[in-house]
């Protein structure tokens, strides 16, 4: 399965997940949490820091976002960790 950066208008395409996610974590701007004002990669490790640290409610708040934007969060975290090598990635970022 492909992986394409949903940032931005990047496109990036990616032929593993972990590659799409270290390639958003070095080729983006960070992004501080509009809740607690850590500093975090932009894409799924954003919304990995948020989905696991806050809850729904903090993330409407902060962000102004609906049930729909919720959903479609979630959505990809649970199709990424369907995928992805924790260790691998963990590897990938060490080495970066």
């Amino acid at each position: 399965m492909a992986w394409e950066c949903g940032i931005d208008d990047c496109g990036s395409v990616f032929e593993d997940v972990e590659s799409a996610v270290v390639h958003q974590a070095e080729a983006h701007e960070r992004r501080e949490c509009e809740i607690c004002g850590t500093v975090v990669p932009d894409g799924f490790l954003a919304i990995y820091h948020t989905f696991t640290n806050h809850s729904r409610a903090e993330y409407v708040r902060a962000y102004d976002a609906d049930s729909a934007a919720i959903r479609t969060r979630e959505e990809l975290l649970e199709d990424i960790a369907a995928d992805i090598d924790q260790e691998l990635l963990a590897e990938m970022l060490g080495s970066s």
